[in-house]
Parts: structure tokens; C-alpha cells; sequence
């Protein structure tokens, strides 16, 4: 089973205030350099509508557009979507559960930390994008990594979590093994073709902030999506972070690639 976090309702009052803490011109910034974006063009189709579901203010659409992709979002956020709007997005209001989008139109389907913010589990979310795809067509989903570290602090994640429960706390997310990542695909009808797992310095940059800014400034760690530690950290830092086995235990994130049956 994912494990389960608790703190805030992921609703669309949460991401409309989430998204107005940021411009679409400082997130368009760190998607240029991020490795995430990286990762994406690795996979995604150079012919063929490409959509983002859950694309928040747009950035990677944008970007993605800039480079020659078809792309557009959606996003069940109005307030996220009219901002990504006026900065020339193509984006729309959708509920990425019942997708106004015909059987079969795309080419590719990008969900980026969104799917496992629904309470039921993302199984009714992924049996839209399938049947949004056509035969062949390309899924990325990424969503929070139960990676190394997070396994050894389980009983600890565990103990926190029922107590914010038991003070009130709502759901918030899921986080996932590669293997349950896997069988939440192939049983939705993809073939899974592997996966990345990125943003290792994530949880390392918040242990930093919890204890002092200047720790962080000292470490160099960036800030979410924003690429490699700089030159400011060790290179053994940085080659830890991004290696493979530094991957697996740090990563804050899982990508994984699919295709349509």
C-alpha cells in the first residue's frame, strides 16, 4: 500500500493559493534548467498533441511549446489557468478525472506530482488518461518517491502522520515504490518502460531550512526543480545526490514511462 501523509486537503482552494505564491515567469525559469525537463524531452513525441494534466500555471506547456512540442494543460484551478492563460498558455479548467478531451486524441500525457493528491487512490485518474491516448501513445507520471530515506524513517513518518490526523489533519498524498508506481500503470493498460527518480536535494534542502539558513546557503542546495547543488556545495555532495544509488535513497520524486497498449 502507498503511504499516506496528512496535513492540508489538496483541494482547489489549496492550489489556487499554492500557485498565487508563484509568477509563471520564475517557474519558466527553473523548468528551463531544471533536469526534470531533461527527462521529459527523453520521452515525449515530436509529433502529436501532448497534453499536461494538472498543469498549474502552465510553465512546462509553455516551455514545451517554445521547443517545438504540441502541448496544452489543464488544470482544475481557474484562478492557476487564467494566470497561465495571460502569459499565452494554452490551458483549460478540467477535473482530470472526467477529461473533456475525445477517446484516443493524444499523443502524449504528462502528469507531474499530481496524481496522488486524490483520497480514492490515482486509479480513476489514469483510467482517463488511457482511454485519452491513442495506441502507443506516450504516459509520464511522477509522483512522490517512498525512496530510501523515507523507508528507514517510516516508523518516525508513521508516528507523525497519526498525530496530525488525530489533531485534524486531512489527507494530502500518497508517495510510492517504483513497484506500486508499475502495477498502477500496467494494471490501467501501459506497458512501463522505466523510471527516473529526481529532485534528490528536496528533502536534504528542507532538513536545512528546518535547522538554519545558513546552513542551506553554506550547502548550495537548490530549490525544488532547480537543478544540481552549485559549485558552492562538494562535488562529493553532488556526485552522491545524482548518482544512481543516490537516486534511489534521496530522490524526492519518481517519473515513471509508459506506453499505451
Amino acid at each position: 500500500m502507498p503511504f499516506a501523509y496528512y496535513s492540508r486537503a489538496a483541494t482547489t482552494q489549496f492550489w489556487s493559493e499554492h500557485w498565487g505564491g508563484h509568477s509563471v515567469e520564475e517557474l519558466l525559469r527553473v523548468a528551463q534548467t531544471s533536469p526534470l525537463t531533461s527527462l521529459l524531452e527523453q520521452h515525449l513525441p515530436r509529433q502529436g498533441s501532448i497534453l499536461e494534466a494538472g498543469c498549474g500555471l502552465g510553465q512546462y506547456v509553455l516551455l514545451l511549446r517554445k521547443r517545438g512540442y504540441q502541448a496544452v494543460g489543464v488544470d482544475w484551478s481557474a484562478e492557476a489557468v487564467a494566470e497561465g492563460c495571460r502569459a499565452g498558455a494554452p490551458l483549460a479548467v478540467m477535473d482530470l478525472r472526467r477529461l473533456g478531451v475525445p477517446d484516443g486524441l493524444l499523443a502524449a500525457y504528462v502528469s507531474l506530482g499530481v496524481v496522488e493528491h486524490d483520497p480514492e487512490g490515482p486509479q480513476v485518474i489514469l483510467t482517463e488518461a488511457a482511454r485519452v491516448l491513442t495506441r502507443g501513445g506516450t504516459v509520464l507520471v511522477s509522483v512522490p518517491y517512498w525512496n530510501g530515506l523515507r523507508r528507514l524513517a517510516g516508523p518516525l513518518l508513521a508516528w507523525r502522520n497519526r498525530r496530525v490526523r488525530a489533531a485534524g489533519g486531512h489527507f494530502y498524498q500518497f508517495a510510492f515504490t517504483r513497484a506500486e508506481l508499475g502495477a498502477l500503470l500496467e494494471a490501467h493498460g501501459f506497458s512501463v518502460r522505466g523510471f527516473h527518480a529526481y529532485d534528490p536535494a528536496r528533502i536534504l534542502r528542507g532538513a536545512l531550512l528546518r535547522l538554519s539558513d545558513r546552513g542551506r546557503e553554506e550547502m548550495s542546495l537548490p530549490a525544488p526543480g532547480e537543478g544540481p547543488p552549485r559549485w558552492g556545495a562538494s562535488r562529493a555532495l553532488r556526485a552522491l545526490l545524482y548518482s544512481g544509488p543516490g537516486l534511489r535513497f534521496f530522490g524526492h520524486m519518481l517519473l515513471a514511462v509508459g506506453i499505451r497498449r
